[in-house]
């Protein structure tokens, strides 16, 4: 298991942003659409994260034409080429699922204020 964890370190290379659940972020994926390749952003609110080291993933959700869209994306993909942090939200939980009740102005995070 040590030799597993000291691959997982070495092939970890890029340096990932600092963003907390409920910060709104803006994600530039890689897609591949037969032998072309184009990045699409993906903006919403981080409501969860789990794992850890080589294995951690975060969820993003944002609400597109009324319908709620989550996504779940691996911290070092090489598909995820880019995240950058918009807004960051006050928040008192560690995951926030319960989001996905509301609708609205009761579905925003507040902002955190410094």
């Amino acid at each position: 298991m040590d030799a597993l964890k000291h691959i997982a370190e070495a092939s970890i290379k890029k340096e990932i942003p600092q963003f907390e659940i409920g910060d709104t972020v803006r994600i530039d994926v890689n897609i591949k659409e037969g032998d072309k390749e184009r990045i699409q952003a993906f903006e919403g609110t981080v409501i969860a994260r789990k794992g850890s080291g080589i294995g951690e993933t975060f969820t993003v959700r944002r609400v597109s034409y009324g319908v709620g869209v989550e996504r779940v994306f691996p911290v070092h993909s090489p598909n995820v080429k880019n995240v950058t942090v918009v807004r960051k939200g006050r928040v008192r939980r560690a995951k926030l699922y319960f989001l996905r009740d509301r609708v609205g102005k009761a579905a925003k995070v507040k902002e955190q204020i410094k």
